[in-house]
């Protein structure tokens, strides 16, 4: 009997020494999205990781990981002015160097036209992809669908791209009229079904997000195309600091502005996903100081890309002339907290709607608040700063509005209420109340234009961006509206306004929510 149990544990033995011994492999994504152009580690108040920063640790990453990629969820190719000058040909540079693997354009990747986007695609050394994106001269797509990437493991990662239809509305409309969105839900599932037989792991780069007040959510999609691994998104600059999963899917997106790198670490064992989870990488994390890690002992700094940084210089030597001229000094700063201006009248939104209403002389002004996208700061203000905080070239125009037609744009700007919104809107010349518990639509109350009760029956002169009156943002009840008159861009209207205005004065309480 002892004899029999010896030799039990001994054939167990051989038999776990010549079975092969299956070890997990570990395969990482990197993330980012909706940076917006922000590439510099004083960007956005130093919150930014920093482009070169970012690019030297993932690089140093993926040469202790070659199972490692780098996706980016999109609203990249513009937003700050050293981009927008290039019309976003100098992120294209960046990001070549930087050694990105693949992204999907965002909404505002639109806003120099989508025959723009395709040249720039063309530039990129990556797959720029939209799976559900067509011209509608032809039905062809915008850009690739998908791509499957072979990894030095063997595993297949097969990789296709949504793009919100809300770009219809959230890029100028007109650059929009040219192309168009088939549904989501729908092209998701027929590109797991082309992928799926061809590969091991499936993943979505989506510019949808999670926000409530959006079409359809990178959630809706996980829900409708469980067969979806994981999902990387952007939009919507949530944080999700390990991620959601929603059924079999895990959905990851890092934020906004470079303030974090996401991280996704999927273990990969016998032909199947053991794990997977997702964390963010802020940027302590990433620049993190190892102590006594230098030369003589001393603590030393992760150091900076070198391609990246050398690119960077020979862009801002290019911009450096026109972005430093100088327009004026003035006495106070102006925050564009989104949390603020998408929710609620702002100092800067009412200076700006001021600054239309003197370059016009209409009676009312109007701006949605997504065209505000950085603080204005005391002191010496430069084309450059103006150009940050209002980097989309608008132009400002000025339409006849019914009195009716008004007041439905004033119902739309708060049916979103509490969610942040971009249409939510600033206004000079206006004042109105509204009440969030009453139902979408019916929030309005108690009007008035100059001071006196809003005319349903009334035509009044009201300023605006071509934006706007294209119907961006969703205000279709503001399109093909009698143009009275064009003026210059934004930028140029807020800037003479500013130079004339160095005290920034200006009379708040335009916007009262009950």
């Amino acid at each position: 009997m002892r004899f029999t149990k010896v030799f039990a544990v001994l054939i167990t033995a051989i038999v776990l020494f010549i079975a092969p011994i299956a070890s997990a492999e570990e395969i990482v994504i990197f993330h980012t999205n909706d940076m917006h152009s922000r590439v510099l580690e004083t960007d956005d108040g130093k919150k930014s990781i920093g482009l070169a920063v970012l690019t030297s640790y993932i690089k140093n990453a993926k040469k202790s990981n070659p199972n490692t990629l780098w996706f980016d969820a999109g609203d990249t190719f513009h937003g700050m002015p050293r981009i927008n000058i290039s019309r976003g040909e100098n992120m294209v540079k960046l990001l070549n160097v930087a050694g990105v693997d693949a992204m999907v354009p965002g909404n505002h990747d639109f806003n120099y036209s989508a025959e723009r986007l395709a040249e720039l695609a063309k530039k990129c050394n990556f797959p720029v992809m939209a799976s559900n994106v067509f011209w509608k001269k032809d039905g062809k797509r915008l850009l690739k669908s998908s791509k499957i990437f072979t990894l030095k493991n063997g595993v297949k990662i097969g990789v296709f791209a949504l793009a919100t239809p809300e770009t219809l509305y959230k890029a100028n409309p007109v650059y929009m009229s040219k192309v168009k969105f088939k549904d989501t839900v729908e092209v998701a599932k027929q590109e797991i079904t082309a992928l799926k037989p061809k590969c091991d792991i499936i993943v979505a780069i989506s510019h949808l997000g999670i926000d409530e007040s959006s079409i359809i959510k990178s959630t809706d999609v996980a829900k409708a195309a469980p067969s979806i691994d994981v999902i990387i998104d952007g939009h919507s600059h949530t944080e999700l600091p390990t991620g959601i999963t929603i059924g079999n899917t895990l959905i990851a997106q890092t934020g906004c502005y470079e303030h974090n790198l996401g991280k996704v670490t999927i273990d990969y064992e016998n032909k199947r996903i053991v794990s997977k989870k997702a964390e963010l990488l802020n940027k302590k994390a990433i620049n993190k100081v190892v102590a006594g890690n230098g030369s003589d002992g001393a603590d030393k700094l992760l150091p900076p890309d070198e391609k990246v940084t050398e690119t960077l210089n020979e862009i801002e030597k290019k911009n450096k002339t026109i972005l430093d001229e100088k327009i004026c000094e003035v006495s106070k700063s102006l925050s564009a907290n989104r949390e603020i201006i998408r929710r609620s009248e702002s100092e800067i939104g009412d200076l700006l709607t001021d600054s239309f209403v003197s370059a016009t002389g209409a009676d009312a002004a109007i701006v949605n608040s997504g065209t505000i996208r950085a603080d204005l700061k005391s002191g010496v203000v430069t084309r450059g700063e103006i150009l940050s905080v209002f980097p989309f070239g608008n132009i400002v125009e000025v339409r006849k509005v019914s009195g009716k037609t008004l007041r439905q744009a004033l119902e739309h700007s708060v049916r979103y209420y509490p969610s942040t919104a971009g249409g939510f809107l600033q206004v000079s010349g206006i004042t109105f109340e509204y009440d969030p518990n009453l139902p979408q639509m019916q929030r309005v109350k108690n009007v008035t234009v100059k001071g006196a009760p809003l005319d349903d029956n009334a035509v009044y002169s009201v300023a605006s961006l071509d934006f706007v009156f294209n119907g961006g943002d969703g205000y279709s009840m503001l399109k093909n509206l009698p143009l009275e008159k064009a003026y210059a861009s934004i930028e140029e209207v807020f800037a003479e306004f500013i130079r004339n205005n160095p005290n920034l004065n200006f009379k708040s309480g335009r916007i009262k929510r009950l």
